[in-house]
């Protein structure tokens, strides 16, 4: 699942890049905000608190984490912006460039993805959780705001360090 979000922002960063129609432009920032918000909150969440806790991996749990942080930042620039903003395609450009480095770090073959099938993660019902999280946010228009997020996954990152 998180494979098959990371192909659909790609292919809407593609739309953008071509894309002549600022209305459409702005239509397809605004899907690529808002399914990167979620992407980014379940993988913290759910995925990035089992992952450290099955591998150990510090480093790439953390690196994960602050490059999240550097997108949510230019994410909440590009919600806030619009075409009428002269560097609202460069914005929308540096993100795309950002999570093209974010997705290929953790699909490649050290990645997390790969460590974490290789671990003794509990894939399936992972993946079960985080389909139904993502649901859940999808379904009622839009995430939580990130204080919420940023306190879930501190708490979770004590929590990990704790045990």
């Amino acid at each position: 699942m998180l494979k098959a979000d990371h192909r659909q922002v790609e292919k809407w960063f593609g739309q953008f890049q071509t894309s002549r129609s600022e209305p459409k432009k702005s239509e397809l920032a605004q899907e690529i905000c808002k399914a990167l918000t979620v992407h980014t909150m379940i993988e913290e969440e759910i995925f990035y608190p089992a992952f450290y806790e099955a591998t150990g991996e510090k480093s790439l749990h953390h690196e994960a984490e602050i490059e999240h942080d550097g997108a949510k930042k230019l994410i909440a620039q590009i919600k806030d912006s619009g075409p009428q903003d002269d560097y609202f395609d460069a914005k929308v450009k540096v993100l795309s460039e950002m999570i093209k480095h974010h997705v290929r770090e953790e699909e490649k073959r050290e990645g997390m993805f790969a460590k974490a099938r290789a671990s003794d993660m509990d894939l399936k019902a992972l993946g079960e959780q985080l389909a139904a999280r993502k649901a859940q946010f999808m379904g009622s228009g839009e995430p939580p705001l990130e204080d919420s997020n940023t306190r879930r996954r501190v708490s979770s990152s004590t929590e990990l360090r704790a045990r």
